[in-house]
């Protein structure tokens, strides 16, 4: 992994470039963004947003998904894909925030994980951005990004997950965790990677790899090691 002043260094010029990095889900509070990231899975921010503008005048608390007709929610999430699945979660979801917790989304992790249809990576999205609890979302471009700059160098999400943790500053976790979740978009992950290297003027790909080189050298032929 990376020492301080390097990490440092990554990530100051990750928010140079990406300074008003921020969650993509419209949302007015903690349910509204819980349900929507639930809908997210295999599907864009944008046709959430298109679907949760209605969505959301329909169902207005927990217990309207609560008691919702699984047929009339599957028909107004349709357009998401996995629309069976997701309402059966997003149903099951309403019933035991009303049973445990009022209507009210929990505020910590252990809660969150135990609600249906709520991952990790779905509890720390809603934690950082309705709550402001520091916390980062693994997902496969957050995985690949920490792989290459050398942030990370395991597979698994949740041990990935804790060395990010580890190695940037509790007040800036949640929005870094904005940053690396929009760099690591496929068709800007090479540019700002290498942006990032460069400008940090830190090893060049993860140092625990034998082609590793120093960003000193020419930048002639280095997009492949990215």
């Amino acid at each position: 992994m990376r020492n301080k002043s390097e990490v440092n260094k990554i990530l100051a010029a990750l928010d140079k470039e990406y300074h008003d990095a921020w969650c993509t889900l419209d949302h007015r509070d903690p349910l509204q963004l819980l349900v929507a990231t639930i809908l997210s899975a295999q599907c864009t921010d944008e046709r959430v947003n298109l679907v949760t503008a209605d969505l959301f005048k329909k169902y207005k608390k927990a217990a309207d998904y609560a008691n919702a007709a699984l047929t009339d929610l599957e028909d107004d999430i349709r357009s998401t894909g996995f629309f069976r699945n997701k309402a059966k979660s997003i149903n099951a979801l309403g019933q035991a925030l009303e049973e445990k917790y009022k209507g009210q989304v929990p505020d910590k992790l252990d809660e969150l994980v135990k609600l249906p249809g709520v991952g990790r990576k779905t509890a720390n999205v809603v934690l950082g951005t309705a709550f402001n609890i520091p916390g980062l979302a693994v997902d496969t471009h957050v995985s690949r990004f920490a792989g290459r700059t050398g942030l990370s160098n395991n597979k698994n999400a949740v041990k990935i997950e804790f060395d990010l943790m580890n190695q940037i500053p509790k007040g800036s976790s949640f929005h870094i965790r904005s940053l690396l979740m929009d760099e690591g978009s496929a068709r800007h992950v090479n540019r700002i990677v290498r942006s990032v290297l460069y400008s940090s003027s830190v090893l060049l790909v993860n140092p625990a790899k034998d082609d590793s080189v120093y960003f000193s050298l020419s930048l002639a032929g280095q997009d492949e090691l990215l």
